[in-house]
């Protein structure tokens, strides 16, 4: 027997894929990045920081992310990559050692009204097909319980050739869905005031469709006068029975107008699918204006709201059918899945309890499946897209987090970091985008991005460890150890706002009194009722403003000056100084450059390929007619002030032969939210989150109301920011007016005049009020989870 002998005592050499543990980044230059080189390491937690708008989103996102999902595209045959959204490479001119992205941000989860939590999360999927295996009677198969699939039966004679001959044979065929028929899966049926559709004292040739879009001779009118099943000519209130029928509940026809193909159905009927069939949020203003007026949404007579058929309701599993299991609170449903003891489906149950147990994990327990996704805020729908990730086999992937801990209340953040960090140890890169110091303490790796936001910043100020950063004399660095000090004395109330029995979703009777004439923060735990009680119980009215957390929607011919609606003023003042049409002016309307059509650049679609956008030759970028830029007012043309940043264009408008009052105070609102250094014709879709957020709070601020309701309004901000906001709600009290603010920021509870916090849980554990006082009697008694972590913030 031989004798084993070591032939090699050195450690070999090392694998030469051990040299890619590294995301290399050189010479990026996307939105205001201004030539950024950075070495990421892979399988560590990287965290990006720096104020809003510091080009943090524009390194992680638009950069680093959009490469990697484009090579991923690429890879695809032709055919799939034309049914895919074309991507264009970033500018940068190096980019390495790459992995598969997988991005969880903050987007809506899209405003279908069939859209649920259960059918994002295919926890649905799961429960269909439970029912559909163990359910009792049994109904059919898995989509059977399934309210997007709709009950439908068919028969007739079909020909088919056998043996040289033609041979006809009656054939039938049927599917059963679980589609309520009656709402056709939405829960909610809908009832129309006709009053608002039209005006019966007119003819249809007068104009007496009053929709949106039906109205000034266009084609949608132009249907309905010269379709031929009545006089267009005579009153509608004249029509007979059979005439207001075609008018109003006429089936689809084929039909020719002025020698177009066109399809003619009755106005309730084109309405409904033009309009109703779409998420509220998703529509344009006037749009949602007319369906507010017009429309009234109610429950759901048949399925109570559930959206099933009766059939997929009358089919249970120890007494609970598929429409009770969705309705439950995620908690309780993952406890009754528990129960379930089936050989049968045991792999099936596992794979529901994980799921189940994975929405407790990440803090949204309080949810019910039947929660329309458009209802969740940014913060929810950003963690019910995590709930994919957490059981994943997936290693070496980067995931990519924007402010994951967005909503988030401090006792719920270290459960965050908790699955942040586990997603690391199983081998992958994590890189945050974060504005929070407990999220940003965890971190392997941190990048500080600025010094300052938009021109001011796009450069690396700091990348290292943690504690490198906090010693750093960046503006990260220096507020990182921020503790605000509670206020030694705080505001009296001028009036109470009084709230009884209030109810909304997991509420229960609450009685409360809010202060009035002072700075007043409602906190809590995420989903412990804190926005059931603020918007559920203070309509906003005519002294009320309130301000949500629903996003900012712009194209690239969006811009601040056309949101705030800066651009009215000016054009005004620029349409008067010259003698000329104020539509000229607009780079939307009859002021266009005709070559780009306003756009400033000229998009080149390439099919498959990603398009081409090239400056516009023509105008130079400008957007505007060569005759319009012609046009001076105070000394510059039109783009010229577009191009001003806020305090430049609030200096111009505000004495001076261009003194505008009207432009000027917008403007002064832009600069109180911290937005001096915007450009005010910089387009909506290269403003970051946080940018957007003070945008809309600018824009609100110019409502007249005694009472403003801020949901979150601290969302996106770098704590620099959070300072220049506190000062802000100051001036607004201090002026006068009464400011709620729901909010989870220590600093904003630290600064309030008065608290109230809901709980003591989520879900059917909160909805309760637990506390209400100054912050500094909450920090006394820390007889709450919030009253515990403001005084570890205060260092009490």
């Amino acid at each position: 027997m031989g004798k084993a002998t070591r032939t090699n005592t050195q450690s070999p050499a090392r694998h030469a894929a051990g040299s890619h543990d590294l995301i290399r980044v050189h010479g990026a230059r996307v939105n205001n990045l201004r030539e950024v080189s950075v070495e990421i390491p892979k399988r560590q937690l990287t965290v990006f920081t720096g104020v809003s708008g510091s080009g943090k989103s524009s390194l992680v996102f638009d950069t680093i992310a959009a490469e990697s999902q484009r090579l991923i595209n690429e890879t695809y045959s032709a055919f799939v990559q034309g049914f895919m959204p074309t991507l264009a490479r970033p500018d940068v001119d190096v980019l390495e050692g790459l992995t598969t992205a997988i991005i969880v941000d903050q987007q809506r989860m899209g405003t279908d009204p069939r859209s649920t939590v259960g059918t994002a999360t295919d926890a649905n999927a799961l429960l269909r097909i439970l029912f559909s295996r163990l359910g009792k009677p049994h109904i059919g198969s898995a989509q059977a319980f399934s309210f997007n699939v709709a009950s439908i039966s068919g028969s007739g004679a079909v020909a088919f050739e056998r043996g040289g001959k033609t041979v006809k044979e009656r054939r039938s065929f049927s599917v059963t869905g679980g589609m309520c028929p009656r709402c056709e899966g939405r829960g909610a049926v809908t009832d129309l005031d006709l009053s608002q559709l039209y005006d019966d004292s007119k003819s249809l040739r007068e104009g007496a469709i009053t929709v949106p879009g039906y109205t000034g001779g266009g084609w949608n009118s132009r249907l309905y006068i010269e379709s031929g099943f009545y006089d267009p000519d005579k009153p509608i209130r004249t029509f007979t029975k059979k005439e207001l029928h075609d008018f109003l509940q006429h089936e689809p026809v084929r039909m020719k107008i002025a020698g177009i193909n066109m399809t003619y159905e009755g106005l309730i009927l084109r309405i409904r699918k033009s309009m109703l069939s779409k998420d509220p949020d998703a529509m344009q203003p006037h749009i949602r204006e007319f369906v507010d007026r017009a429309v009234t949404f109610t429950t759901c007579p048949e399925c109570g709201g559930t959206r099933l058929s009766e059939a997929a309701r009358s089919s249970k599993i120890n007494k609970i059918s598929i429409a009770d299991a969705c309705a439950m609170q995620i908690s309780d449903l993952a406890e009754w899945v528990r129960g379930l003891d089936e050989p049968s489906v045991a792999p099936l149950l596992a794979t529901l309890q994980h799921t189940l147990e994975s929405f407790a994990e990440i803090g949204l327990g309080y949810l019910s499946l039947d929660r329309p996704s458009s209802t969740l805020s940014g913060g929810e729908a950003q963690r019910v897209k995590m709930i994919r990730q957490l059981g994943s086999s997936l290693t070496d992937v980067t995931y990519v987090f924007d402010e994951p801990t967005i909503g988030l209340h401090p006792h719920d953040i270290q459960r965050m970091n908790d699955l942040l960090l586990r997603l690391r140890d199983k081998g992958n890169t994590v890189l945050v985008v974060e504005h929070k110091p407990e999220t940003i303490a965890i971190a392997d790796h941190a990048v500080d991005l600025g010094p300052g936001a938009g021109a001011a910043g796009g450069t690396i100020c700091f990348e290292g460890t943690v504690a490198g950063l906090r010693a750093s004399d960046t503006v990260t660095g220096r507020h990182l150890g921020d503790q605000a000090a509670l206020k030694e004395t705080v505001r009296t109330a001028a009036g109470r706002l009084e709230i009884r029995g209030a109810a909304t979703h997991n509420l229960r009777d609450v009685d409360v009194d809010i202060p009035l004439g002072v700075l007043v923060v409602v906190t809590g735990v995420a989903g412990s009722g804190k926005s059931s009680l603020v918007h559920g119980s203070i309509p906003a009215g005519t002294d009320v403003v309130s301000i949500d957390q629903g996003a900012i929607h712009g194209s690239r011919r969006s811009n601040p000056a056309t949101y705030t609606g800066l651009l009215d003023p000016v054009r005004k003042a620029f349409a008067k100084a010259n003698d000329v049409k104020p539509a000229l002016f607009s780079f939307n309307s009859e002021g266009a450059c005709p070559t780009c059509n306003g756009a400033g650049v000229i998009y080149t679609d390439l099919a498959m390929m990603a398009g081409v956008a090239t400056t516009c030759e023509v105008c130079e970028g400008k957007r505007f007619d060569a005759s319009v830029l012609d046009y001076h007012f105070g000394g510059r043309d039109i783009s010229e002030v577009l191009a001003m940043p806020v305090t430049e264009a609030a200096e111009f408008f505000g004495s001076g032969k261009a003194h505008t009052p009207a432009a000027h105070a917008i403007l002064e609102r832009l600069a109180d939210v911290g937005l001096g250094y915007l450009t005010i014709g910089q387009p909506l879709t290269t403003l970051s989150g946080g940018e957007r957020q003070r945008l809309k709070l600018a824009t609100h601020m110019a409502e007249k109301g005694g009472t403003y309701v801020l949901d979150e309004p601290t969302a996106g901000l770098h704590l620099a920011d959070v300072e220049q906001l506190l000062d802000l709600l100051d001036r607004l009290v201090d002026s006068g007016k009464s400011v709620i603010v729901v909010e989870h920021h220590q600093a904003v509870m630290a600064h309030a005049d008065w608290i109230i916090d809901l709980g003591p849980g989520a879900g059917h554990d909160g909805g309760r009020i637990v506390f209400e006082g100054t912050p500094a009697d909450l920090v006394a008694a820390r007889s709450t989870l919030t009253g515990e972590h403001l005084a570890e913030y205060v260092g009490r």
